[in-house]
């Protein structure tokens, strides 16, 4: 196994690539860590490198390790091809990648592999410092300049940022395909609204990324509802399994299916709609709440720019719906009152957050990902005061 420590700048991507590229053709496999991450350390000693890889496996990819166990996720060359591949056929054929994204998760690393497969090397957008519409602009035409078809990848929240500063180049891009995150409906028409040609896109690494494109399974990919409308995916682009787990493999893969911890809805022309994680299912008063569907009712209303919707224990509701929200200006945060009126007109008094609290930001876990832990812990020292207002 290849440990390489990649902090998004220039040189050390190159190095990922080189290491990526190396463990395509046959050679060791690829554990892709960041030194910013504080938990790395603790990551790269669970993948145990010193131990031999489990056969097949180019690219091991590790969760974060802040909510629990880390693991690692298995790829093998041909899961990681036919995801490139299968992306190239669903965006108009291959083309020239902006790489905006670290390449330590796997929608980065999958911009490394589709420019080695479209044979084009990929712009960097040097990530080490953070995120700037500005250096992207400039990145962007650097992409621009050569024959296209131009792409990238991005989460929600860089497109937010991007559409604040006036699309800083992101409509140039014939797509941008955006992970990480589930895309909230309003920044969806304001980015059809700037001419922004936007791609959502669900799966995980266990999928070699996105597998399924605004709703519809990649070619190769074929997606299910099993029981109580878990999703699971089948095809060529899955992992082989867990490192080092064997018992969490054999739960989690079953006769070529991964199981997924997503609930989803199938419509009669097998359309995927990701209704939210199953641990994200709110039963409040015996009515079960989805927190995707009131984050997205909180995100439509004037002054929201972000939102994360929780359940937590409650005596006498078994769980209580409660947000925390980023006002879109801390000067004026929105009228809690006029939130919960807003929630429960779109979906039910049961909706309506019980508790909300307003932060300068969402703590994450990796690009665009909420860490809902953390929000549940911040929320439930909180729980007490849930009578009407929002915290600073």
């Amino acid at each position: 196994m290849r440990v390489v420590w990649s902090n998004g700048s220039e040189d050390s991507v190159a190095e990922l690539a080189r290491a990526l590229l190396d463990a395509l053709d046959g050679g060791p496999a690829v554990l892709p860590l960041d030194p910013r991450n504080p938990v790395a350390g603790d990551v790269r000693d669970a993948m145990r490198p010193d131990e031999p890889v489990e056969p097949g496996t180019a690219v091991i990819i590790p969760t974060s390790g802040s909510t629990g166990r880390p693991k690692g996720t298995l790829l093998s060359t041909q899961a990681l091809l036919a995801s490139a591949r299968a992306t190239h056929a669903r965006l108009g054929g291959p083309g020239r990648w902006l790489l905006a994204t670290p390449p330590v998760y796997i929608g980065g690393l999958q911009v490394l592999v589709r420019s080695h497969l479209a044979g084009t090397t990929p712009v960097v957008l040097d990530t080490s410092q953070g995120f700037r519409p500005e250096a992207f602009e400039e990145a962007a035409r650097e992409v621009f300049s050569s024959p296209g078809p131009h792409y990238t990848a991005l989460v929600p929240t860089q497109l937010a940022r991007l559409l604040d500063a006036g699309g800083a180049g992101a409509e140039g891009f014939d797509a941008i395909v955006l992970g990480g995150a589930a895309l909230p409906d309003e920044l969806r028409r304001r980015a059809e609204r700037a001419g922004v040609s936007v791609v959502p896109s669900y799966g995980m690494s266990e999928t070699a990324s996105g597998c399924v494109y605004d709703g519809v399974p990649l070619d190769g990919v074929a997606v299910r509802l099993g029981d109580k409308d878990r999703i699971e995916v089948s095809g060529a682009v899955l992992a082989h399994g867990y490192r080092l787990d064997p018992e969490q493999t054999a739960t989690s893969f079953v006769d070529g299916w991964f199981r997924t911890n997503d609930i989803g809805r199938l419509s009669a022309d097998g359309r995927l709609t990701v209704l939210g994680r199953i641990d994200d299912m709110i039963n409040t008063g015996g009515v079960k709440v989805p927190a995707r569907h009131v984050e997205d009712a909180l995100t439509r209303q004037d002054g929201v720019a972000a939102a994360c919707v929780v359940g937590l224990p409650d005596p006498e509701w078994g769980q209580l719906v409660a947000a925390v929200v980023v006002p879109a200006s801390s000067a004026h945060p929105p009228s809690v009152d006029r939130l919960r009126d807003a929630v429960k007109a779109d979906l039910g008094p049961a909706a309506a957050p019980k508790l909300i609290r307003t932060l300068d930001e969402l703590p994450l876990i990796g690009p665009g990902k909420v860490d809902r832990s953390a929000v549940r812990r911040l929320l439930h020292d909180h729980v007490d005061h849930h009578d009407g207002d929002a915290e600073k």
